[in-house]
């Protein structure tokens, strides 16, 4: 074989590595090796008799070198392993008789230069708890050297010799030992019965094994190439010599060249080699030499030139083992670092051009081999490299990201069965019925329910709680009269004891031992309302449950042939899980119900096995798949359920793991096609897998099964724990295996503490019960021998590799080994697994797996969370695209993300004393990770994308960048609380509903989405914000408080959710609100004289203003502590007191509360306020120099007067106005005679007191048709003024105006406007609308100016809010904060930014005409009416998520300070213009300033 075709091979064999075990291709933690110095520290049964083992590649041989490889399986530090041998190869030193027929073999092979001396030992008829105690000898010292390389399990003994334990194999034990340090002449040793505490010695002396010399011995073989004369070899010995294995290579390749280079299967490469090394044996045999041979070969491979080559030719004559050697001393040299294959190949040709320097010199090859040895090549990597000693990665160099190529705007779609179920709920039994009225209209708090079906006819049970009481209610729905027949139990479940007389209803007869209470009959006018109940109160903790039966005409009624039984236990599982809730089950809203259903009604068949379960998912997954975002959360909720053990796994049925695992790789495979097909499920898709698990492939279910065995037998424990864990393995295997399998490993590493092992079990969720409940029950704890450490430590360690495999799709380790591949050979009858690698699978991500899992366990995260960061991003291109094998892929990227979490909360500590710089880096490391988790993702990335400015601007010391990392962080919270409501909305019903199907624990079904959120990174996002909030507010100045309206207040505290849920609600006394959740379109309630709040609703939002005007106090607070404290004050009378350092509260008498001023000036301020009514003028359209105060209210006045008075560089938007009275004399038109009459009808409700009449009244005011007089002067007035009619463009688009002046009209009948005239004792029908019909300005920003501050009152100081795009966002008040500055009246120049913007959504619109409300009730004084009325567009506005790092406003100080300026110049300007404070709302567009309205300051 020619050298060139040898170097080809080479290349090819690196390339492409033949792996033949688990751990060759991946090292202990699953990671790929560095292919360059793969390892042959392992090797398969099989291939033990040959030193190479091959592979035929395409066309052409690969192989790869046994002994002399470089290989270190865990990135440089080859691992020696006690493991069994049989090479031939190793002369036989000698045979010892040691007992009996206990016999010692000791075998030695020679090392070829630079490799290993090995040493074999074997022990005949021997027990099992064999241990070596041994050492080196050098230069004639007596006294033991310990050699640092070591067999696995080695232990250092009192500092003066080693103690290895055998590998037991049959009767026999055997140890291997490699011995790397040429100046060891010698091992001594003894042999312990560790068992029988007894000593094996040589006659009572030490065991002594000299060993070759390493300089004369250029290769193990037994006949050196250096011998010129032939040598006799006997064919008995054939088998004792060894060939160099680049001889054998050669041959192989001959054979194969004379074969036609065909294709061979590993089988018969195997073969092939075998006869290749046969046919030189025979050679051997027959005299001829090894250097003779490998002159002959040379020949043959040449072509039969004998001549010698040429220098120019020298380069190709170098041997390739030569050059692996090389290769491998510049690699130590390097540090050991992690090779690409390109560089591998490079690392290759730099060693063979050192060696050809050295053939130039006129050195041998003998003589390079023995220089190889001593190190003496010269080397240029020595010098180049040493400044990196340990090549070690402690941080990744992560590539710079396109932050957009992330976003991900794929919304789930609910399907129209979610509309259905809510548009036809089921209607309530009659025990429904019952149970609602007791807990909505008598106020019940019911314990638990259940339900008995009796029939055709059922039984409720109710258990209430009330403080010192306990009350047991019993209804059913039965015909004929009934009498329960009832006793108590003391102190034995079931126990009949006869209840004392102080318990006895109403009717009671005491008998011996019992009594009987008759029920009685519930009157309803409903007539298919006919329940029977009674009810029996008894004293708390006197007695523990109840049993009954019941009496009907002379026959006794019971449960299934047994008592009734009610358990007293609070909070018992059997009293909790309810058959039905009027909660939970209800009529199914918003879940695919039909879905949920059949789920529940296959329930029992699913108990049987996993198998069963996930069969079942799969034949539902279509039906989830056309429901939609519900049907796959209905999936999601049921797998949950199994995950965490709600539902039975297993029930008396016996299946094989293959079959389980089989199944699971069905669904998951359909799983897999919905994430292709449907990208906008893809989120709840990943969460389904994560429960599931992965799945088998190659058998790896079947392992299961068998590799308990295997443990059982390699380790002797095949009885007690470990044979009951094997028979429920058998059985059923389950996720609890990987926990079992956890604990015994902890049990084995503590030293064999069983407390450990119950400790892990504990901490998972299994008991001792839950042990026993197994069909297979486990009675037995752990028990084994300290000689079984090791041993079982390996064993159980490679076990769980197999269970993670199967059971848990978020385990890293697992998954890795799945996506890259690997191959476990099978023992005996157990199944082999071949998995291969994922194809096209990025160039650095065997390196980057390796860098996250040689940090796994760091304590210092962050390099760590960059690694898996970055892992992610390599890998998300591939999760993006259609391949076969995108499972795998998917479960190493769910684990990944897990990863990330588990690592975060870990690295909390880290962070307990760091800067803010290094939390906000934190921060962005989770935000990516949610972001690559995420489907509809764009406010996280602009979250992130905000955060990494917030970086920047801290890095270059920027004044500002507290403040903008505030607004970040408050943006980044509304993120997460829009992503736990999504949560909510979508996994609770069908969680509440299914739960309730299938009996669920009601503690699991209530915190069911608290849990899933718990699991994920948003969690672990929020506890980062929560770090960071005081250190922001600390140095932004923003203290724990923001003032809204400052007004010293006392009254009585009461803690409420929303303020929207008790804005119609009247106080009887001054009460302060605190309250959790303020929008900013809420009412203030009556009686309220504060509201706190942690919300952040705009300072100039309707909430706000409405406070200011009312006079009553209104605060953020930001310090969690404090609303704490003010929470645990409900019911008690605080003086609340602001200042603008926040606000000071105290407790006060109640004598206090009669001169608090505040109160005072609050019943003060309470006055009759008069409207007049106003009358149609005969025109339905006006221009705006029409515009009088009988025929329009103060918003188109306003604009009026602006047109005419303000400087030009301030535009005004042209307007016209349908006048008062028109809607009224639209509704008098013949043409909507039916609409007319149906409104009256509805108004005669709505002052009866039924406000459910508002919502009609606004739909039945879109049912009104126009007047053809007003199309026609509408129409000629907006032309008149320059103004686009809509009907130009069609007659849809008219309609779509129309729509919008009759929602303006409606408006007067908003929930929160009606209430608010009810207030003020305002006669709701002498309120008229107007309508102002403007051109849209489609602006770049909007605001709102007050031009005294509304927060400190002071009046030289404007404050002003802007938002991105439509000021809808900012008056009505979308979620999060504007942008807010003050300007001095005297330096307008120099504006001061409060805070920076963080609503995620702006809005924008395609050029179009308003419709704003313009009533007679807006503007009275001491009445702040802006706002209550709705302004409609003619076209839909667009919602756009804000990007804010690209907006000049935000990012360019020079811009900012020019558009704050002019607009608050122009607040200025018409402040003076009215001569008093205005309250204005404008816009922005290209650097225009435009204000589109004005009123008084409130």
């Amino acid at each position: 074989m020619s050298n060139s075709v040898s170097q080809n091979l080479l290349q090819l064999s690196l390339l492409r590595p033949v792996v033949l075990e688990h751990q060759s291709k991946l090292n202990s933690s699953s990671i790929p090796t560095n292919t360059l110095f793969q390892s042959t520290g392992s090797k398969t049964a099989n291939n033990r008799k040959s030193q190479l083992s091959s592979k035929f590649l395409g066309k052409s041989l690969s192989v790869r070198r046994g002994k002399q490889s470089m290989g270190l399986g865990r990135g440089g530090a080859d691992i020696t392993r006690a493991v069994l041998t049989s090479d031939p190869t190793s002369p036989l030193l000698g045979k010892f008789n040691l007992d009996g027929n206990i016999e010692l073999k000791v075998a030695v092979s020679a090392p070829t230069s630079g490799a290993t001396t090995q040493v074999e030992i074997q022990v005949t008829n021997s027990s099992e708890s064999l241990v070596l105690h041994w050492g080196g000898l050098r230069d004639r010292i007596e006294k033991w050297v310990l050699p640092s390389r070591r067999p696995h399990g080695t232990k250092v003994y009192k500092n003066k010799a080693l103690r290895t334990p055998f590998v037991k194999s049959g009767s026999d034990s055997f140890l291997k030992i490699e011995i790397d340090d040429p100046t060891i002449q010698a091992l001594e040793f003894l042999i312990l019965d560790e068992a029988q505490n007894k000593w094996f010695k040589n006659n009572g002396a030490n065991f002594h094994v000299k060993l070759p010399s390493r300089e004369k011995s250029e290769t193990s073989v037994s006949v050196p190439e250096e011998l010129e004369t032939s040598v006799s070899v006997p064919e008995e010995s054939k088998t004792s010599i060894s060939v160099p294995e680049d001889l054998v290579q050669i041959q192989a390749y001959l054979r194969w060249e004379r074969k036609g280079k065909q294709m061979y299967t590993p089988e018969q490469e195997k073969e092939e080699y075998e006869a290749a090394r046969m046919e030189l044996l025979e050679e051997i045999a027959r005299g001829t030499s090894i250097k003779d041979l490998r002159t002959k070969l040379a020949k043959k491979n040449d072509g039969g030139e004998t001549m010698e080559p040429s220098r120019s030719e020298t380069k190709n004559k170098i041997p390739d083992d030569l050059v692996q050697i090389q290769a491998y001393v510049r690699w130590e040299k390097a540090g050991k670092p992690n090779y690409s294959p390109e560089q591998q190949l490079r690392e290759f040709e730099e060693a063979r051009k050192e060696l050809q320097v050295e053939l130039q010199k006129g050195s041998t090859i003998d003589e390079i081999r023995k220089k190889i040895a001593k190190g003496g090549i010269e080397t240029k990597v020595v010098k180049q490299l040493e400044s990196r000693k340990s090549f070690r990665i402690e941080r990744i160099q992560r590539k710079k990201t396109d932050v957009m190529q992330l976003l991900n705007k794929h919304r789930a779609k609910s399907a129209e069965e979610k509309v259905l179920v809510e548009a036809e709920p089921k209607a309530l039994t009659a025990l429904e019925l019952f149970a609602k009225a007791m807990e909505e209209h008598e106020g019940i708090v019911v314990n638990s329910k259940k339900l008995y079906k009796l029939g055709d006819k059922e039984l409720l049970v109710l258990l209430s709680k009330p403080p010192g009481k306990m009350k047991v209610y019993l209804a059913t729905d039965f015909n004929e009269p009934l009498t329960l027949h009832w006793a108590l139990s003391r102190t034995n479940a079931g126990e009949w004891a006869e209840p004392p007389p102080s318990v006895l209803p109403p009717g009671t007869v005491s008998q011996t031992g019992a009594s009987e209470t008759p029920f009685s009959c519930v009157t309803s006018d409903d007539p298919s309302y006919k329940v029977q109940c009674l009810e029996i109160e008894l004293e708390e903790d006197r007695f523990i449950g109840m049993p009954f039966v019941f009496r009907s005409d002379g026959k006794w009624i019971k449960n299934k042939g047994s008592d009734f039984y009610v358990d007293f236990s609070a909070g018992s599982k059997q009293a909790q899980k309810d058959i039905f809730s009027s909660k939970a089950a209800g009529d199914g809203r918003g879940t695919a119900k039909s879905l949920l259903d059949k789920i529940a009604a296959m329930e029992g068949e699913a108990q049987k096995s996993f198998m069963h379960r996930f069969n079942i998912a799969a034949d539902l997954m279509d039906q989830a798949k056309n429901a939609g975002e519900v049907g796959l959360a209905g999936i999601l909720v049921w797998m949950r359920f199994m995950a965490t053990r709600q539902l039975i796994w297993n029930k008396n049925y016996n299946v094989k793991p293959r079959e389980i695992s089989k199944a699971q790789d069905r669904l998951t495979d359909m799983l897999q096609n919905v994430y292709i097909n449907h990208p906008e499920y893809r989120e709840l898709l990943r969460m389904i897998m994560s429960t599931v698990g992965r799945g088998g492939e190659g058998d790896v279910g079947q392992r299961i099964r068998d590799e308990i065995l295997v443990i059982q037998r390699h380790n002797d424990c095949k009885g007690g724990m470990m044979e009951e864990w094997h028979q429920k393995l058998h059985n059923n295997t389950s996720p609890d295996d990987v926990v079992i399998c956890q604990a015994l490993i902890d049990y084995v590493k503590s030293d064999f503490d069983v407390s450990v092992y119950w400790k892990t079990l504990s901490e998972n969720g299994i008991t001792k019960e839950r042990l026993l409940s197994y069909d297979r029950a486990i009675h037995s704890e752990p028990n084994f021998r300290r000689d079984q450490k090791g041993g079982l430590l390996r064993d159980l360690g490679n076990y769980m590799r197999t269970l993670k495999a199967v059971h848990s799709g978020a385990d890293l380790e697992s998954a890795i080994s799945n996506c890259m591949g690997y191959r476990a050979e099978g023992q005996g009858f157990m199944v082999g697994v071949h998995i291969n690698p994922v194809p096209g699978l990025p160039s650095r991500f065997p390196e980057l797996l390796q860098f996250i899992m040689g940090h796994i366990e760091d304590k210092n995260v962050e390099a760590l969370l960059e690694g898996l960061l970055e892992a992610r991003q390599e890998l998300r291109p591939l999760l993006l695209k259609s391949q076969a094998r995108l499972k795998d892929l998917l479960f190493l990227d769910i684990a990944l993300d897990s990863t990330v979490r588990t690592a975060i909360e870990r690295g909390y500590e880290e962070l307990n004393n760091a800067g803010p710089e290094k939390i906000m880096y934190f921060i962005t490391l989770v935000l990516e990770n949610l972001v690559l988790s995420s489907d509809d993702n764009a406010d996280l990335v602009y979250c992130w994308k905000g955060w990494n400015h917030a970086m920047e601007m801290c890095k270059n010391r920027s004044a500002h960048w507290a403040l903008y990392a505030k607004s970040a962080l408050d943006r980044t919270r509304l993120s997460l609380s829009h992503k736990a409501e999504w949560y909510q909305q979508v996994l609770q019903p069908s969680a509440e509903h299914l739960g309730s199907l299938l009996g669920v624990d009601q503690w699991a079904v209530n915190i069911f989405t608290e849990e899933i959120i718990r699991a994920g990174s948003a969690a672990s996002l929020s506890s980062l914000l929560n770090r960071l909030d005081p250190v922001l507010r600390k140095t932004a100045n923003l203290g724990s408080w923001q003032v809204i309206s400052p007004v010293e207040v006392v009254g009585y505290v009461t803690v409420v959710n929303e303020l929207l849920a008790v804005q119609d609600k009247s106080y009887d006394r001054p009460t302060i609100l605190v309250a959790k959740s303020v929008k900013g379109e809420e009412e203030i309630p009556d009686g309220t004289v504060a509201v706190v709040t942690p919300d952040m609703p705009d300072v100039l939002s309707h909430v706000s203003v409405r406070a200011r005007n009312s006079k009553v106090c209104f605060a953020t607070c930001f310090d969690p502590n404090i609303l704490d404290d003010l929470q645990r004050n409900e019911g008690k009378l605080l003086r609340l007191k602001p200042s603008s350092a926040g606000v000071q509260y105290s407790e006060v008498k109640e004598g206090e509360l009669e001169s608090a001023s505040s109160v005072q000036a609050k019943e003060d301020g309470v006055s009759s306020l008069s409207l007049v009514k106003k009358q149609f003028s005969g025109r339905y359209a006006i221009s705006s120099d029409e515009f009088t105060n009988d025929l329009v209210g103060a918003k188109s006045r306003n604009i009026s007067y602006l047109k005419r008075k303000v400087p030009s560089w301030i535009g005004i938007p042209t307007s016209v106005a349908i006048p008062f009275g028109a809607f009224e004399e639209v509704l008098s038109d013949s043409i909507n005679k039916v609409i007319a009459g149906k409104l009256q009808s509805l108004k005669r409700r709505l002052g009866k007191g039924d406000f459910s009449a508002l919502k009609e009244i606004r739909t039945t005011v879109l049912e009104l048709q126009a007047p053809k007089q007003l199309v026609e002067e509408l129409k000629s007035e907006m032309k008149r003024s320059q103004m686009p009619w809509p009907g130009d463009e069609g007659e849809q688009r008219w309609q779509q105006a129309w729509t919008a002046i009759k929602k303006v009209w409606a408006s007067k009948w908003n929930e929160r406007a009606y209430f608010s005239t009810r207030k003020i004792k305002v006669d709701h029908e002498y309120l008229c609308m107007a309508v102002l019909v403007q051109e849209i300005i489609n602006a770049d920003y909007a605001f709102v100016i007050h031009t005294t501050n509304p927060s400190s009152g002071d009046s030289s100081e404007i404050y002003t809010e802007v938002v991105k795009g439509l000021g809808e966002t900012l008056v009505g008040a979308y979620p999060g904060r504007a942008l807010s500055f003050v300007c001095k009246k005297s330096d307008i120049n120099s504006p001061q930014v409060l805070g920076y913007p963080s609503k995620p959504i702006g809005l924008f619109i395609r050029p179009s005409i308003i419709f704003r409300s313009d009533s007679n009730g807006e503007d009275l004084e001491g009445y702040a009416g802006a706002g209550l009325y709705d302004s409609v567009p003619m076209d839909e506005e667009e919602e756009i998520v804000l990007d804010y790092t690209s907006d000049k406003l935000m990012v360019d100080e020079n811009f900012q300070k020019s558009i704050l300026s002019s607009i608050a110049q122009a607040g200025k300007e018409i402040e003076d213009l009215y001569g008093s404070p205005q309250d204005i709302e404008g816009v922005v567009k290209e650097g225009k300033i435009y204000v589109v309205q004005t009123r008084p300051q409130m």
